[in-house]
């Protein structure tokens, strides 16, 4: 980043407009930036300046005899080292707190989108906890009519699901099938649950046993064959209706529509380390070329089961966006810890 090679003058002055833009500015003149910041320099210098910084590739004036606009590459240097990013109130986190608390985890996923949405006015989606990483409690499987069964999983987060299996089980040997996974997978991963029950059918000597046969077989329908991908919440899609240019908003919401683009965005934010803002192309999605992500992970600081993010123009208080993911992705991640003991007493 050009950072270290700005004076103290440029960096002052980059902050001006920087500022100016993000409070609803078209286009930030000189006049503007010496009239509203006490920087002790006349309007001349201080276009001179604009000009330097125009040449770094830090502004761009989109019209002839207009003002100034940061390009991406200022904003991302306004982000990274000027911005000062202020702390919730006591009262704003008791509200976002309160507001999410719920009493299971798609609960306050579903919550917590909602809140991102209407505290930051744009739109909000979220990584649901990700399938593979829950730990399984116990399953139990339900007879219904025709060879069906419903098997009912519960992991020790609290959330409970069920699937539908297909095959013909006597009912009397459902006991002992429920007792034998339960010992064999209580407290894993899902993902190591698959792994064991493919390995668990590999093995010969389970191939005698009808009923341990059985219990593998449907533990293969239910966690190998029947697994399914992560979930993603959006919220707020008409804040970006409100703030986009007409041409852009059908490519935006059609890509808050597809799950697999927004799972791969989320991801890059689960994997790295604290808050992420991605400012326009840094997005990797043409859609998101004329926006801003901000987003963070939850869950255990060394195995994140998910991650949340608000989406909005380029323009968007930046400060207060911040503040709120962040406090959120750790609100949710205490609350889900807090479900997994309920689950786990």
């Amino acid at each position: 980043m050009p950072g270290p090679d700005l004076s103290r003058r440029a960096q002052r002055i980059l902050h001006a407009v920087v500022t100016e833009y993000l409070q609803g500015e078209d286009a930030v003149g000189s006049r503007t930036v010496t009239r509203r910041h006490d920087l002790g320099l006349s309007p001349a210098t201080v276009r001179n300046v604009m000009a330097d910084l125009e040449e770094m590739g830090l502004l761009e004036q989109r019209h002839t005899s207009a003002g100034r606009v940061p390009t991406p590459t200022g904003l991302r240097l306004f982000i990274d080292s000027m911005l000062k990013v202020r702390g919730l109130t006591l009262k704003e986190k008791e509200e976002i707190r309160e507001r999410i608390t719920a009493v299971n985890p798609d609960e306050v996923v579903q919550r917590a989108s909602r809140l991102l949405s209407d505290l930051t006015h744009h739109a909000a989606v979220i990584l649901a906890p990700d399938p593979t990483a829950q730990r399984l409690e116990r399953i139990e499987f339900v007879p219904l009519r025709d060879g069906k069964l419903i098997a009912v999983l519960v992991t020790t987060d609290g959330r409970i699901e069920n699937r539908l299996v297909l095959d013909d089980i006597e009912p009397n040997t459902l006991e002992r099938i429920h007792n034998y996974l339960n010992q064999l997978l209580s407290g894993m991963t899902l993902d190591e649950v698959r792994d064991r029950v493919i390995r668990e059918l590999g093995e010969d000597k389970n191939r005698y046993d009808e009923a341990v046969a059985a219990a593998l077989r449907l533990g293969h329908a239910v966690f190998v064959s029947g697994g399914r991908s992560q979930d993603v919440v959006v919220a707020g899609h008409s804040n970006l209706v409100d703030e986009t240019q007409p041409e852009r908003i059908r490519d935006l919401l059609r890509t808050l529509e597809d799950k697999e683009t927004l799972i791969r965005l989320l991801d890059r934010t689960r994997n790295a380390e604290g808050l992420q803002v991605f400012v326009g192309a840094e997005t990797a999605m043409q859609a998101l070329s004329g926006s801003s992500v901000v987003g963070a992970s939850y869950g255990p600081d060394e195995t994140p089961i998910g991650a949340l993010a608000v989406i909005g123009p380029m323009r968007m208080n930046y400060g207060k966006v911040m503040s709120v993911v962040d406090f959120t992705a750790d609100t949710v991640s205490q609350l889900l810890k807090e479900l997994g003991r309920g689950g786990n007493s």
